[in-house]
């Protein structure tokens, strides 16, 4: 992985949040959560890297104030790749401090980290698996995930880097899994048997029902499937299933429910079906007389919902009546 750029970047400047509202009263603060990234050496390694070539090359945008020779102030948008990004975070870290029990304590941007954290990159970019080893790659995709964050805008520019620190960020996102861009998961520089992109985000992708089932299948655990192919099929999980049966006058009558979701992995230009568009359902009606004379008669229905985050909600109900039974 090639760092997870946006939110590390921000993350350093201006810390970190995982709930909002009402929560966040219950969890440690933003700004202390800034104090504990500052002095842990896992973020500095998930720093964006400056030696991958990247195919979207995250950035730290700056709307910055500056002055003509006349004194007339105008703001101009500077964009810094990864290497040049984190200059300016050490520039806006530079006069950092907390005060703790009246001590003012410096807190700038751990530059021993800094160094440890890209030999670890440098060490990781090179690394490889014996022959004997096989590599497959699950990454979460669908999610919006920050990628660039752009500090300042137009009417109210940046007019000192330390103020970076007191300024919120906004995000321009790559797909991902809402914490890593998928083209950074990717990129690990290993020679993987398959990779595949789960619909997922960073937490629910270690229990998504289509990961456990592809690493079943790679794993030959439980009955083989000889047909299933993990980067091409749906997954069909039943979520309720339900049998009726009684008797009526007319007959004997039995009810089928049943209700499944269709996890399917999709490429981003695969053409996917509107989710504004309403279900399409489908019917079917059939009978039959028997040769005593009594009458069969089945009715199906199938609802297929709109897909929404890489599933898709199917309904099927049917009904079967045998007359004079």
């Amino acid at each position: 992985m090639t760092g997870a750029p946006g939110y590390i970047n921000s993350g350093l400047l201006n810390g970190m949040s995982f709930v909002e509202g009402w929560q966040s009263k219950f969890f440690i603060s933003k700004w202390t959560m800034q104090q504990l990234l500052i002095e842990c050496p896992s973020i500095y390694e998930l720093l964006a890297s400056s030696t991958y070539h990247w195919e979207d090359t995250p950035l730290l945008q700056i709307w910055r104030e500056s002055s003509d020779e006349n004194g007339k102030k105008s703001a101009i948008l500077e964009s810094y790749e990864p290497d040049e990004a984190i200059k300016m975070i050490q520039k806006a870290l530079s006069k950092h401090e907390i005060i703790a029990d009246g001590n003012h304590i410096p807190l700038p941007l751990n530059e021993d980290i800094l160094i440890w954290a890209k030999e670890t990159q440098d060490i990781l970019s090179q690394a490889k698996l014996p022959k004997s080893v096989k590599f497959y790659n699950i990454y979460g995709i669908d999610y919006d995930t920050a990628h660039t964050v752009c500090y300042g805008s137009k009417r109210h520019p940046i007019s000192n880097l330390s103020h970076l620190l007191y300024t919120q960020g906004k995000y321009i996102c790559v797909d991902g899994d809402g914490s890593v861009p998928a083209e950074s998961a990717k990129a690990d520089g290993l020679d993987a048997v398959a990779r595949i992109g789960v619909a997922a985000d960073h937490r629910g992708i270690v229990c998504d029902h289509r990961v456990f089932r592809i690493v079943q299948h790679w794993l030959h655990a439980g009955e083989p499937d000889p047909f299933y192919d993990p980067l091409n099929d749906y997954v069909v999980i039943p979520t309720i299933f339900e049998v009726e049966k009684h008797h009526e006058k007319c007959g004997d009558v039995t009810s089928v429910r049943e209700d499944w979701e269709i996890i399917s992995h999709t490429d981003g230009d695969e053409a996917k079906r509107p989710p504004e568009l309403p279900a399409m359902v489908g019917a079917l009606s059939a009978s039959r007389e028997g040769k005593d004379g009594l009458l069969d008669e089945a009715q199906a229905t199938v609802v297929v919902h709109p897909e929404s985050g890489g599933r898709q909600h199917v309904e099927v109900r049917a009904v079967g009546v045998s007359h004079g039974g």
